[in-house]
């Protein structure tokens, strides 16, 4: 099980947040038995792109035949009164079940892209203030800029090593669900806004990609391919196929 959530109760930052979830649900919290079956948990932090990240990493467990089930989990929420100074995001969760199979279904290679710029665009700090520690955010104007600049480049990669082109892909799932970031994605891919699948709540965090992924699926059915792209400070923009 791997937890990408960033954001949790009192600034909490050990033990791993999987290890308390894993717990809560009940997977095999006890230590295995001979021959029995254990659960290994632990967190993945890259904001944004903490839920893509944790997928390709799950991806390459279950390629190995190391493990047959993953769960990956995602959730933000406010750490708590007067711990964050106006906390952004919706307290919000997901959770997705992947296995493995032989054919072409399920996700590709994800491209990564960067675009350093030593945390000017988007960066969250924890410091002490009155001996707690409190949680500030700071963005720049030109955020969702750099955001699609990125991310034209990491489909560009994607899409040409898949031979495909973006008119062949059937849907197109970003995060973070910001408007200013649609409408420059949308121009650098070529494409209209509204072919372009987002989060509902633009408060979102890290459960946003699950969020659009399952509106894309459900909107494209039981064929077709979608293109996922997150973004992220750094930045950092990942990008994959999902083929139905």
């Amino acid at each position: 099980m791997i937890n990408a959530g960033i954001y949790r109760d009192r600034n909490l930052a050990e033990p791993a947040l999987a290890a308390l979830i894993q717990q809560d649900v009940g997977a095999n919290p006890e230590e295995p038995h001979e021959n029995g079956h254990g659960t290994f948990s632990f967190d993945v932090a890259n904001g944004s792109c903490g839920l893509l990240t944790a997928l390709q990493i799950a991806d390459g467990f279950l390629k190995s035949h190391v493990i047959r089930c993953a769960l990956v989990v995602a959730s933000d929420a406010d750490p708590g009164h007067g711990m964050s100074e106006q906390f952004p995001f919706a307290a919000a969760g997901a959770s997705l079940l992947c296995t493995w199979s032989d054919d072409d279904r399920g996700f590709g290679p994800t491209y990564w892209q960067n675009l350093l710029d030593q945390g000017e665009s988007l960066s969250a700090t924890v410091g002490l203030v009155d001996h707690r520690n409190v949680l500030r955010f700071h963005e720049s104007p030109s955020l969702e800029q750099k955001f699609a600049d990125a991310a034209s480049r990491a489909v560009d990669r994607c899409l040409r090593d898949a031979s495909l082109t973006i008119d062949d892909v059937d849907a197109i799932v970003a995060t973070p669900p910001r408007p200013q970031y649609r409408a420059a994605l949308a121009v650098r891919l070529g494409v209209s806004p509204e072919r372009i699948t987002m989060a509902h709540d633009e408060r979102m965090h890290t459960a946003a990609l699950a969020s659009a992924f399952s509106q894309a699926a459900t909107a494209v059915g039981a064929t077709g391919s979608i293109l996922i792209v997150a973004a992220g400070a750094g930045v950092t923009v990942g990008a994959t196929l999902y083929r139905l």
